[in-house]
């Protein structure tokens, strides 16, 4: 009896977690109203510092350096683009589609400074944006 309890418990708990796990997915890919209104998804980002350099690696599977725009705006970063799917896939039946498709947007507050450009990247999976410190004051 009590192994059924410790079991029903259990069970219970792990499907909690995996419904908590689901509303943290579509959380993360919500849609996301661009200053042009049109619907976006917001992709996933990740910043980091170093003394001459802000890095921000962006998670974008399948979605090509050209195929995204990265600018400075009032100092924010402002990625944006398409993800479509690979022509070879348009005609497939589709079973599950859990990646998002269609415009992405993301504006981003930098650290306060000056930056001398932006340069794009893919690295596994995601676009690296590297944004160069500028001037006496970097770090």
């Amino acid at each position: 009896m009590a192994r059924d309890l410790a079991r029903d418990w259990m069970w219970s708990e792990a499907v909690e977690m995996l419904a908590r796990a689901e509303r943290m997915h579509r959380a993360l890919f919500r849609p996301a109203a661009s200053e042009a209104r049109q619907p976006a998804w917001e992709p996933p980002v990740d910043i980091l510092e170093s003394d001459h350099e802000v890095l921000v690696l962006v998670a974008l599977p399948g979605v090509g350096v050209d195929d995204a725009q990265a600018v400075i705006e009032d100092g924010d970063l402002v990625i944006a683009g398409t993800r479509v799917l690979p022509p070879e896939l348009r005609t497939a039946t589709i079973h599950r589609l859990e990646l998002p498709q269609g415009r992405f947007y993301r504006r981003l507050r930098l650290p306060a400074g000056r930056y001398s450009g932006v340069r794009r990247a893919a690295i596994a999976g995601c676009l690296l944006v590297t944004l160069q410190k500028a001037g006496p004051n970097r770090g």
